[in-house]
């Protein structure tokens, strides 16, 4: 049976994989090993989407689990 993924948890999945790709590039398996950890657009557009699969898009707080 496969559940149907919504907006937000599609768009969590693509950021994923970007964010998967960069860190095989550079031999990583993890963002904090890496030199540009808090200025890299690639990881802050990943926790933004899994703000916003949790959140489902809402700006006032709370989430759906």
């Amino acid at each position: 049976m496969s559940e149907t993924r919504d907006e937000f948890e599609q768009d969590l999945d693509k950021k994923k994989e970007i964010l998967n790709s960069c860190q095989s590039s550079k031999g990583l398996k993890s963002c904090y090993n890496c030199d540009e950890i808090f200025n890299c657009s690639t990881r802050k557009d990943y926790v933004d989407a899994v703000y916003n699969s949790m959140s489902k898009g809402k700006t006032e707080g709370g989430f759906d689990f």
